[in-house]
């Protein structure tokens, strides 16, 4: 009879070993298909609020909140996902339901801190239309933020529109003439005015709502939905700059239109100072400007199209009076800055 370790083998075999690995591995997967489905509707220190898919149409009923499982720790969630959720599903106060599985996101919408930040964040999943909120003054426009985030948009593949605020104070002219021929639709508002375009460019849409801090994102939210009282921050007088007021991302669903058609929902985030686009190749910030792709074809084999290329057919189409100077300016200043970043 052999021996092992001064054990005889068949006595070895007789002794319950419990460990890490007592128990038998499978690589079966939970099927959770039969779970219930929701969309993130917020996302609050680990905590996430659920809409449960076919809930009535009335604001305040399917709501539940929930925690991750264990399974999806790495695994980022966040506001316009669709998800599948088990557990508790009353929305009583202190119930928790279990987030248990991520529906394959449509479309993504994402930026990095700075443009040599390797780690991308996605901001929100599954929206249609970006709406980009810009003040005309107070703070006053920044075309370069406006084309970082159109740049982001367009590869995430969403329609854009440029919504721009405080027309009491400022002529949009100057800028609807510089988004003309990127074919972006451009609505203006002011304090009181009538925001019927506006919802009918929001209609049956799930459309997220970006700008850097001050511009009036909450306060064009509180306008669409009445009662909501989202809070609103004032302009700093010394830096110009506006005070972070939304906290976190929220998706609201906007009142039903007038023939009782669905008004859809809009996707309020936080103010943001800096847009970074690390995760845009080089090839998809040309292809996300229509108007200046279309100037690249007398260009020579690896042109790059940024400040240092010779013989670049954008030059060529400025010099001819086909592109504003103003234009291939801004764009080369987030190519120029992208380009860089791969340096690093």
């Amino acid at each position: 009879m052999s021996r092992r370790g001064g054990i005889h083998s068949d006595e070895h075999a007789g002794f319950d070993r419990p460990g890490r690995r007592s128990r038998p591995r499978t690589k079966d997967r939970p099927d959770f298909s039969d779970a219930a489905l929701a969309t993130v509707i917020t996302v609050d220190r680990g905590r996430y609020r659920l809409r449960l898919e076919g809930a009535s149409d009335d604001p305040g009923q399917g709501l539940v909140s929930a925690t991750k499982a264990r399974s999806l720790s790495r695994t980022r969630v966040v506001v316009g996902d669709r998800v599948r959720v088990v557990g508790d599903l009353s929305g009583e106060e202190g119930t928790l339901a279990r987030l248990v599985e991520v529906e394959e996101r449509r479309t993504v919408l994402r930026r990095t801190a700075d443009d040599d930040d390797p780690y991308e964040r996605p901001v929100v999943a599954n929206a249609d239309q970006l709406a980009i909120v810009t003040a005309l003054a107070d703070p006053p426009p920044r075309p370069g933020m406006i084309d970082r985030i159109l740049v982001a948009g367009f590869d995430a593949g969403l329609d854009a529109l440029l919504v721009l605020t405080k027309a009491d104070l400022a002529s949009p002219d100057e800028i609807v003439a510089a988004y003309r021929p990127l074919d972006v639709t451009v609505l203006t508002t002011q304090p009181g005015a009538d925001l019927s375009d506006l919802r009918e460019r929001l209609a049956g849409r799930t459309t997220v709502f970006v700008g850097h801090s001050g511009v009036g994102k909450s306060t064009l939210v509180n306008a669409l939905i009445p009662g909501l009282d989202r809070a609103v921050g004032a302009v700093n007088a010394t830096t110009g700059r506006g005070r972070h007021t939304s906290t976190s991302a929220i998706a609201l669903q906007l009142p039903a239109l007038p023939d009782g058609g669905d008004g859809g929902w809009v996707i309020d985030t936080p103010g943001v100072r800096s847009f970074g686009l690390s995760h845009v190749t080089p090839d998809g910030i040309v292809s996300a400007f229509g108007d200046l792709a279309a100037e690249t074809g007398s260009c020579p084999r690896g042109c790059r199209h940024d400040s240092t290329a010779v013989d670049c057919g954008l030059d060529q189409a400025v010099a001819e009076g086909r592109l504003a100077p103003e234009r291939l300016q801004s764009f080369r200043r987030i190519l120029d800055a992208r380009l860089s970043a791969d340096t690093y």
